[in-house]
C-alpha cells in the first residue's frame, strides 16, 4: 500500500493535485505542513495533520516542520469570522520552543529520512519591504488573492471586513513554499482542507519560479453527528500535559467517541496496520467496543506523553472510578501518579506541623470536604462505616494520624462513601504564614470583636496582607461576609503552635 492508497483507507485524503501518486512512485520526496504558533500547545485538532507527516515518513519520504515565527505574526484569516487577536513575539518564539518538545516525539528525528524543523521567520532575514514588494509581490495578482473564499467571506461581511495584515498571509505562505521547494527541494505541501486555498497558492508561486509543485490535504475532524471533534467541555484537548493532563487526555478518547465513531477514529490516529485494525474491529466493535477505546486511549496517551504517564493515568482512572480500592493499590502510586490526581479529585491541605505531631481523624477532616463539614457529619460518617483513610476504615474519631500515613510523604488518600474521594495535601507553614497566624490568634485571645473586620495592624506593618488570600485557601482563616478570622484548624494549629 502507496502513501495516497494508505491516507485514503484512512479517511486522511480529501484534496490532492493532480499527478503527485505519479511523482511519489519516482522516488522519495519531501513533503510539509505549517504551524503557527498561536497557541501555547498542539491540540488533537493538529494532531490529525500532523498523521499526514508521520504517514508520510513512514512511507519513507521525508516531512518538514515549518514553523510560523513569521505567518504566526500575521494571522490566518481561514475560517476565522473576525480578526485573530496579535500575539507579541516573546509569546511566538516560546510557543515555538514548546511546538518543537511535542513534535520530539511524534517524529522521528534520525535516520535516512528523518523529520526537519524549520521557522519561516528565518526566510525573511534581512529582506526590506521593497524586496519583498518586487520579488514576492509581483508573482501573484490581486484578482487571484481575491478570489479564494478565506478572502470574499471576510470582505462580504462589512462589521468585520479583512485588514491588509491578514489579506497578506497568503502572499507569505505562498513565498514558504517557493523557499522551501528553491532551497530544500521540497514538493509537496499538506494541511488541513481549510487550507487548500493556501496551498493552491504555494503551488502557484512555485509555478510561477518554473518549477512543479503539490498539494494534498485531509478532511476537517467531524464526529458521525457532523459536529466539530476535538473539544471537551473544558475547550481544546491540548497536547501539552500542564494544558490537558495525561488523566484528562486518556478520559477523552475514552469517553467522548460514539461508538459509531469508533473505526474512524482508530483508522485516523492509531499507527496499527490496516490488518490489524480490521482484524480487532471484526472480532470487537459489536460484543466490546469500549476495549477498542482503551487501546486507542493507552496508544495516544503513551505517544503524546509517556509509558509512564499512560499507566498514572490508568491508576488515576482506577481511583476515580472503582468504589472499592485495596491499600496496597494506593501504594503503588507513584508521587507524579497523586500530582496528576490533584486535578481530577477534590484537595484539602494538612498542615504538616500538626500531622507531624499527630491530629484526630476529627480535626484533620473537618470541613475537608462538603460532605465532612462538621465532626458530628464524621463521627456519623466513622459509625457507618463509610469513612476510609488509605483505603483502610476508620477506627474512631479520636484516632490519630500522624506524618507516616502519607502515601510516598505526598498525599492522604480519603473516601468517605462510595461517591465521595478527596486528597489531603501536605502544607508546611512559612514564617510569614505564622506571624500573619498569630496576629489573628492574639485577636482571638484579646476578643476584639470590634476591630474583626481589619486587617490585624501588625500584618499590616509588616506587608504581609498577600499572605491573606493563601491562608484561606489552605483552611487556616475563613471569611464571613467581610469578617476574616482563625477556622478551627487555624485555632487548632495556633494553640499547638504557640502556647506550647
Amino acid at each position: 500500500m502507496n502513501f495516497i492508497e494508505e491516507l485514503t483507507w484512512r479517511g486522511l485524503l480529501k484534496n490532492v493535485s493532480e499527478g503527485l501518486e505519479d511523482e511519489l512512485q519516482k522516488g522519495t520526496i519531501k513533503g510539509y505542513i505549517g504551524y503557527d504558533p498561536t497557541a501555547p500547545s498542539l491540540t488533537i485538532g493538529n494532531l490529525v495533520t500532523i498523521m499526514l507527516l508521520k504517514h508520510l515518513q513512514l512511507h519513507g519520504h521525508q516531512p518538514i516542520v515549518l514553523m510560523g515565527g513569521a505567518t504566526g505574526k500575521i494571522g490566518d484569516p481561514s475560517g476565522k469570522d473576525a480578526e485573530r487577536q496579535l500575539l507579541s513575539y516573546d509569546i511566538i518564539d516560546q510557543n515555538i520552543e514548546r511546538f518543537k518538545q511535542q513534535f520530539s516525539k511524534l517524529l522521528d528525528f534520525e535516520g535516512e529520512n528523518a523529520a526537519i524543523i524549520l521557522n519561516n521567520a528565518d526566510f525573511y532575514k534581512g529582506m526590506d519591504v521593497f524586496t519583498f514588494l518586487r520579488d514576492i509581490g509581483k508573482n501573484i495578482t490581486v484578482n487571484y488573492m481575491m478570489a479564494k473564499d478565506s478572502v470574499k467571506n471576510r470582505i462580504e461581511n462589512r462589521d468585520q471586513g479583512l485588514s491588509f495584515t491578514e489579506f497578506s498571509y497568503q502572499l507569505i505562505q505562498g513565498y514558504d513554499f517557493q523557499y522551501l521547494y528553491e532551497k530544500e527541494g521540497c514538493t509537496l505541501e499538506m494541511g488541513g482542507s481549510d487550507q487548500w486555498g493556501n496551498i493552491t497558492t504555494g503551488t502557484h508561486f512555485v509555478g510561477k519560479a518554473g518549477g512543479k509543485a503539490f498539494g494534498l490535504t485531509c478532511p476537517l475532524l467531524t464526529k458521525s453527528d457532523g459536529t466539530k471533534f476535538g473539544k471537551s467541555e473544558g475547550g481544546n484537548v491540548w497536547l501539552a500535559a500542564d494544558k490537558t493532563s495525561p488523566y484528562q487526555f486518556y478520559q477523552f478518547w475514552l469517553n467522548k467517541i460514539n461508538d459509531d465513531d469508533i473505526p474512524k477514529m482508530l483508522k485516523i490516529f492509531s499507527l496499527k496496520s490496516r490488518a490489524e485494525i480490521e482484524a480487532l474491529l471484526e472480532e470487537h466493535l459489536e460484543t466490546n467496543p469500549r476495549f477498542l477505546l482503551q487501546l486507542l486511549a493507552e496508544e495516544l496517551t503513551t505517544r503524546i506523553h509517556s509509558k509512564e504517564a499512560c499507566d498514572g493515568a490508568k491508576k488515576a482512572t482506577e481511583i476515580v472510578f472503582n468504589k472499592k480500592l485495596k491499600p496496597s493499590f494506593l501504594q503503588s502510586l507513584s508521587p507524579a501518579d497523586f500530582d496528576m490526581l490533584k486535578g481530577e479529585l477534590p484537595t484539602f491541605y494538612i498542615d504538616l506541623f500538626l500531622l507531624n505531631q499527630g491530629i484526630q481523624v476529627d480535626n484533620l477532616l473537618v470541613n475537608s470536604h462538603e460532605s465532612l463539614d462538621s465532626k458530628g457529619k464524621i463521627r456519623t460518617a466513622i459509625k457507618g462505616n463509610a469513612l476510609s483513610i488509605n483505603a483502610e476504615k476508620a477506627t474512631g474519631h479520636n484516632q490519630i494520624i500522624g506524618a507516616d500515613s502519607l502515601i510516598h510523604n505526598t498525599a492522604l488518600f480519603v473516601q468517605n462513601g462510595k461517591k465521595h474521594k478527596f486528597l489531603g495535601i501536605p502544607y508546611a507553614t512559612t514564617n510569614e504564614d505564622e506571624l500573619v497566624l498569630k496576629a489573628y490568634y492574639e485577636r482571638y485571645q484579646e476578643d476584639v470583636q470590634e476591630e474583626d473586620n481589619t486587617t490585624p495592624e501588625v500584618v499590616v506593618q509588616q506587608t504581609l496582607t498577600e499572605r491573606i488570600p493563601a491562608l484561606l485557601e489552605k483552611g487556616y482563616l475563613k471569611q464571613n461576609q467581610q469578617t476574616i478570622s482563625l477556622s478551627a484548624k487555624g485555632l487548632l494549629f495556633c494553640t499547638s503552635k504557640f502556647d506550647a
